[in-house]
């Protein structure tokens, strides 16, 4: 069958700051029309080798061109309402460090329709919701034993982007989108069960941008949220060859 798309709608269902996103109760699923899509996960998505700008992210590429393909096909059929980027899964450097600093980012577009209660919480609030949602979950799928001990890997980006409001007749859609970068260290202290979600999010370095506005640093509250676990999309099963865990 073809691989769905579903749209998902956000709401919260708890005091402002420390809003829970849930899913609505039915979700509206587009579905691909290219049956062959169900398959195979677009190859552009991962940076290819001869596109780093220094040894060091060239080497990295290289070394684990493999991981990379396996994380994009996990995504894509494990997780079909997010959408990785071209070229969205790579050894990136932040521009917030100096030095050849390589940072394993995954790029996502989170393919949901904007519920009012979702939108009218604060730009701090909605970066906490999806910090929450999406960043311990993807970790927990990036940061595999052999990265976590290869030296030349300092830490992983997680970015995701959402639609902000539903655009107007004619109006372009805005996206927002929230970055965080996280040091290896703490990654690690996170996977073995030695810092919570909340240790997590104060020590990671999170940027958020409105459309093309920076608005700079932000300090997510997080907190443990299963949707990522527990969202099942109707009809739709995963490749069986592929392992969702």
């Amino acid at each position: 069958m073809a691989r769905p798309m579903p749209r998902v709608s956000h709401m919260t269902n708890a005091k402002l700051g420390r809003a829970i996103v849930g899913l609505a109760a039915a979700a509206t699923l587009t579905l691909a029309l290219n049956p062959a899509s169900a398959a195979e996960a677009p190859a552009d998505r991962v940076l290819q080798p001869d596109k780093y700008t220094s040894d060091k992210g060239r080497a990295l590429g290289q070394k684990y061109q493999g991981a990379l393909r396996d994380l994009n096909a996990k995504i894509y059929h494990c997780m079909p309402w997010l959408e990785v980027k071209p070229e969205g899964i790579g050894f990136y450097k932040p521009k917030h460090l100096d030095g050849d600093i390589r940072y394993l980012s995954l790029n996502v577009n989170v393919d949901q329709q904007p519920a009012p209660e979702f939108t009218r919480l604060s730009v701090q609030d909605r970066v906490s919701s999806m910090f929450s949602r999406y960043v311990p979950h993807l970790l927990r799928s990036m940061a595999t034993n052999d990265l976590v001990r290869d030296p030349n890997l300092e830490g992983f980006t997680v970015i995701t982007s959402w639609l902000k409001a539903m655009p107007g007749s004619g109006q372009p859609a805005v996206m927002e989108t929230s970055a965080a970068f996280i040091p290896k260290a703490l990654v690690a202290n996170f996977l073995r069960g030695q810092a919570t979600v909340a240790q997590l999010a104060e020590g990671a370095h999170v940027m958020a941008w409105d459309g093309e506005t920076k608005l700079g640093v932000m300090k997510p509250r997080a907190w443990a949220d299963d949707f990522v676990l527990t969202y099942k999309v109707a009809g739709y099963t995963p490749d069986p060859k592929i392992s969702c865990q």
